[in-house]
């Protein structure tokens, strides 16, 4: 589940649009990422019961728009689990001003000892400093009632204004929505979520980022424990390469 920015990371376009142009490989570039971070959030839910995580991903992408790749992260969701893979391909451009990122993500878990695997389209419109997106999730192997599985919907609006060449700093807003809310077996799943982040583009030496996140979660509710409504105060560090 990761931090992608439905922007990143987002309405829907088609998504054939994405497969509509073959890729140049003239026009190609793959670039590779790495980073560590104090406690692996995902959607202001942690996914590391408080831990640091490592991550790091690949990508694929193409002048026509196209873009295609693969990331991972440690995990702890206090069983047998010990990471994500997620995979993701898309679609993004400009139209004048305004920007557009249109895809689809599969969460996997290969090491869960049950199917806890899922998938999103999502897209995301952006302008200036402002972007607005959505996702929904469109197939999932959890079985019977609960969170992320099919039918799931998560909005948010963010903001990203630079304030120097090295710092900038953002914030989102979003909304989960979950198919199962209130079903048996699952009790109060909504919530909302707040992230806010100061980044420090440090050049050769990646990027830094102090980073808050908030959700309304309560103790008793499907996402509780850990996550229960206080704020998480984390730092990441990111390298691209």
């Amino acid at each position: 589940m990761n931090k992608l920015t439905l922007t990143s990371a987002t309405g829907i376009l088609a998504l054939a649009s994405g497969f509509a142009v073959l890729p140049s490989v003239a026009a190609a570039e793959v670039t590779a990422n790495v980073g560590v971070v104090s406690n692996y959030l995902f959607r202001s839910v942690s996914q590391t019961n408080g831990a640091s995580a490592v991550q790091g991903g690949v990508d694929y992408a193409n002048d026509s728009g196209f873009y295609a790749g693969t990331w991972t992260s440690s995990v702890d969701f206090g069983d047998a689990t010990n990471y994500e893979l997620d995979l993701y391909t898309g679609f993004s451009g400009n139209v004048e001003s305004l920007g557009y990122d249109v895809g689809y993500i599969y969460y996997a878990y290969p090491d869960a000892p049950g199917s806890i695997d899922f998938g999103e389209i999502y897209g995301e419109l952006s302008y200036q400093y402002f972007a607005a997106g959505i996702a929904y999730t469109t197939n999932s192997q959890v079985s019977g009632n609960g969170v992320f599985n099919t039918g799931d919907i998560y909005y948010h609006v963010s903001a990203t204004v630079p304030l120097s060449e090295q710092f900038s700093a953002s914030l989102l807003v979003g909304r989960y929505n979950f198919a199962d809310n209130n079903k048996p077996g699952v009790g109060e799943a909504n919530y909302n979520n707040v992230t806010a982040t100061l980044t420090r583009n440090a050049a050769d030496f990646g990027e830094f980022s102090l980073n808050v996140d908030y959700a309304d979660i309560q103790a008793s509710d499907a996402l509780g424990s850990v996550n229960s409504n206080d704020p998480k105060v984390w730092v990441g560090w990111s390298k691209a390469f």
